[in-house]
């Protein structure tokens, strides 16, 4: 059976309960949370199917077409011939990954970098993509005979010197994923599939990183861009019209496209209130709001939808979306939002995460994962875990984590953990090192430095994961990074943001929730009634619709954009200012992390 075949038949090529995001463009009514938001292009843009591919190799006659991880090359190569036979013409072929190292070189270059026997945890590849590849039979994939149609394609195309159109098909991480989950994507130079966690282990520290580097240094070669997620009929957009858009959006606002995932502990929050949801699943543990390294951008004709991944807009201009920060943040976005439901689910596992030096150090990062929780809703005995009770024995507290890891014996976590109150709209403070998890029956809104896999459990409640399996422990890590003078009072007076109103009209005022002093970043609450002036200072802003139905967003520049209650978007520091209108009779609220000058 072939390729194209097996996937006209065959549903389980990507294995998540979440549809693929749709081609055509379906606006949301106000108020109704927008799963695929897009950025507005000019009418006609997008261009869908395989015949559009066709005509524009026959007019070109030399193509490299270039593309990221888990693209089913196998499936773009027979629809296209199928197309160019429809035209009456036959192309040469050339396969960029025969110029690849072997498998077993491949795997000798990759393994440093992966964690041993770790089942989570490697390091950051300090490679490129050419390292995958044979120098010497990359050169002769240059020397290509002349009056022909010729398509070089494969991951790393574009490394081949020739002058010719270069197209890339992309793909969004979440998607990769979802094949890689139904064993449809095998890790970079490889041709059989890993399981799906050592196969994101491998992604997250080795393919991403090569991949992305590689990306950022086509992007203003490409001439035409294609969304790989959609295998049958993929959109295509000329690389001038991406590139606009990305320069419209690093200096007005974006709202990346969401993802969620259900989780042994998660709740039902999301079900309730994200109706457009899957609903068979068991729970939403996560809304994926805006974690960048996975988030795709999507664009709109008025007609069609096109989806890039979040980091173009980096590599096109990083400065303009951070600000000064980009000297020291580079091209990696550093502010995390998500979601965490706990509604009618249980308890996160207790954890912490690396301290600075950890991170670097172990993983190869450059800054860690410093959290807050803000709470978005509640029930009126929720709670969550933070810091240590007064007096704690450390040695006493590993014994016991010990014993229950071994014997499956039961913890009660608050003799050791201390136990808060939560209330909506409290803000919780957890920088690295930082013993906390969240209780049932909370919607937290996760604001975070970026780095999200960084998570060191010392106790998950006896639970299985969804497939029935232990979750992994990291009892050492985490004692090697726990700060335990973090207790008693010192919860109460550094680990609890304690508002404080900055600015305050009759109809509005600017509330700051303080971030811990190791915090790079910090939270403010905007509070209005009609609406609001903002200056971004030279920063990113992160915001979010915390309470309120609908606000309307004015850029400088004098964009428009309409964001729902829950919605996570950004307004870029090179947007310099822009208003923000309650669009509802009540008043609403916003949230709006920045960077710390």
């Amino acid at each position: 059976m072939s390729e194209n075949k097996y996937l006209e038949q065959n549903s389980r090529w990507r294995n998540t309960s979440q549809t693929l995001a749709p081609s055509k463009h379906e606006p949301t009514p106000p108020g109704q949370y927008d799963l695929y938001p897009a950025f507005p292009i000019s009418p006609d843009s997008i261009q869908v199917g395989y015949e559009v591919l066709a005509e524009y190799a026959l007019q070109h006659g030399l193509l490299r077409i270039d593309g990221y991880v888990g693209v089913f090359w196998d499936v773009f190569r027979d629809r296209l011939e199928e197309s160019l036979a429809q035209l009456g013409t036959n192309a040469r072929w050339v396969d960029v990954t025969q110029a690849m190292s072997s498998e077993t070189e491949i795997e000798t270059l990759v393994e440093p970098y992966l964690g041993g026997n770790d089942p989570l945890f490697g390091t950051r590849f300090t490679g490129t993509l050419v390292d995958f590849f044979d120098s010497k039979k990359l050169a002769e994939l240059a020397v290509l005979s002349d009056g022909e149609l010729t398509i070089l394609y494969g991951c790393g195309a574009g490394l081949v010197e020739l002058s010719s159109q270069l197209v890339y098909v992309d793909l969004p991480k979440n998607e990769l994923q979802f094949r890689s989950r139904a064993n449809r994507a095998a890790n970079l130079g490889m041709t059989s599939p890993q399981p799906p966690k050592s196969a994101y282990k491998r992604f997250y520290f080795v393919d991403w990183i090569a991949l992305d580097k590689h990306k950022k240094s086509l992007l203003e070669e490409i001439d035409l861009f294609v969304d790989g997620q959609h295998p049958d009929q993929p959109p295509s957009v000329a690389g001038e019209t991406v590139r606009g858009a990305l320069e419209q959006m690093s200096h007005n606002y974006f709202r990346v496209r969401p993802w969620f995932e259900p989780g042994p502990w998660g709740g039902q929050w999301i079900k309730e209130n994200i109706p457009k949801l899957p609903q068979d699943v068991p729970n939403y543990a996560w809304s994926f709001e805006l974690i960048t390294p996975e988030n795709g951008l999507m664009l709109e004709d008025g007609n069609c939808l096109f989806e890039v991944s979040f980091d173009w807009i980096m590599a096109h201009d990083n400065r303009a979306v951070l600000g000064d920060s980009a000297v020291r943040f580079g091209y990696e976005f550093p502010i995390r939002f998500d979601y965490l439901d706990t509604f009618d689910g249980g308890n996160l596992s207790v954890q912490c995460h690396p301290r600075p030096k950890y991170i670097r150090h172990h993983f190869g990062e450059t800054f860690t994962q410093d959290e807050t929780y803000y709470i978005l809703d509640c029930t009126e005995d929720s709670q969550v875990y933070l810091g240590f009770n007064e007096g704690i024995d450390p040695d006493a507290f590993r014994n016991m984590l010990e014993q229950s890891n071994q014997k499956g014996n039961r913890i009660d976590i608050g003799q050791f953990v201390k136990t808060v109150p939560a209330q909506k709209h409290d803000l919780f403070l957890i920088p690295s090192g930082t013993i906390h998890c969240s209780g049932t029956n909370n919607l937290v809104l996760e604001i975070s430095a970026t780095p999200y896999i960084f998570t060191f459990k010392m106790y998950d409640w006896l639970r299985m994961d969804l497939e029935g399996n232990p979750r992994p422990l990291n009892i050492d890590r985490a004692f090697e990074n726990l700060h335990f003078d973090r207790q008693g009072d010192y919860v109460e007076q550094h680990l609890i943001s304690h508002p404080c109103v900055l600015e305050e009209e009759e109809s509005w005022r600017v509330v700051h929730l303080p971030t811990h002093a190791d915090h790079f970043y910090d939270v403010r609450r905007l509070e209005f009634d009609h609406d609001i002036d903002c200056e971004t200072a030279g920063s990113c802003q992160v915001m979010c619709l915390v309470e309120g139905s609908v606000v309307t967003l004015e850029t400088h520049e004098g964009m428009r954009a309409r964001f729902n209650f829950a919605e996570t978007f950004v307004v870029p520091a090179a947007a310099r200012s822009f208003r923000l209108i309650n669009e509802g009779d009540d008043r609403v609220l916003v949230v709006q992390a920045f960077l710390k000058a």
